[in-house]
């Protein structure tokens, strides 16, 4: 859409259960903040009407948008080409607009690797990493690309497990990795230096329990959370009482929007406002 008096540049959020999504806030709290002229629209679309979303905000000149599940692998086809890590992972989470090409990126692991830069250099670390979902695969990737050691990936899956083990070890990330089936309390390597939950346990639940070893965090670890909600999760506050340093789900969830609204609009935005933002939203 060309900018104008009365027309504002327009960018959305293509998922499955819409509503009360609190990117919107956060999103609009930087353009306001910027004074750009733009708007980020909230669109629940089903899966059979992916296809025709995407034609209409290429042909109604969306500069871009985001995507959540069910939506990140099957939005593929109807894009003209992915960038590095998207390819790499096979899911896409935010869409942008260059020339007249829809070009897929994938910011999740982005998002969680410039939280986790706040707190160490990943570059030579060795990673435990639970999960090997869509968040989990993301982060893992984004860390291989970053330079650690190591990362040993916990998943109750092993089929799972092993698909994203065998994406890690095999060009072009060339990655030291291992598959541990997760059963029953595991107990972190000495060695270790990152912690990650990267599943949806804890989510909206805060007296749920990843399944660890709480003896085995030492203090100098840092222990990381995706889960944004309730942002002091069991396993953070576990964490801090050993001595180890923390990361909330909402530092990555925070930057999966400033590199969104960068690559839309090539304005870096203020965190703080977005975060500010978010928490509002969110009630905190």
């Amino acid at each position: 859409m060309s900018e104008g008096p009365f027309l504002q540049e327009l960018v959305g959020s293509m998922s499955q259960g819409a509503a009360g999504n609190p990117t919107v806030a956060m999103i609009e709290a930087a353009f306001a903040h910027h004074g750009l002229p733009w708007r980020y629209v909230n669109m629940e679309v089903a899966p059979g009407d992916l296809g025709d979303a995407v034609r209409g905000a290429r042909a109604m000149g969306f500069r871009g948008f985001n995507c959540s599940l069910p939506h990140k692998v099957a939005v593929i086809p109807y894009l003209d080409g992915l960038g590095e890590s998207a390819a790499l992972m096979g899911a896409v989470n935010c869409v942008v607009r260059r020339g007249d090409e829809l070009i897929g990126e994938n910011t999740d692991g982005k998002g969680f690797l410039k939280s986790l830069e706040g707190a160490i250099a990943p570059r030579g670390q060795s990673v435990v990493l639970f999960g090997a979902g869509g968040a989990a695969r993301a982060i893992a990737v984004e860390l291989a690309l970053a330079g650690v050691r190591r990362i040993t990936v916990v998943n109750r899956s092993a089929s799972r497990g092993a698909d994203l083990g065998e994406l890690l070890r095999g060009a072009p990330l060339g990655l030291e990795a291992e598959l541990v089936v997760w059963e029953g309390d595991y107990v972190v390597p000495e060695d270790t230096g990152i912690v990650i939950n990267g599943t949806s346990i804890g989510l909206y639940d805060a007296e749920a329990r990843v399944a660890l070893d709480e003896n085995s965090l030492r203090p100098g670890m840092v222990v990381a959370d995706v889960v944004f909600n309730p942002v002091r999760t069991r396993l953070l506050e576990a964490a801090a009482a050993r001595g180890c340093r923390t990361l909330d789900g909402l530092g990555m969830l925070v930057n999966q929007g400033v590199l969104g609204l960068q690559y839309w609009t090539g304005v870096k935005p203020d965190a703080a406002v977005m975060r500010q933002a978010l928490e509002s939203a969110m009630g905190l």
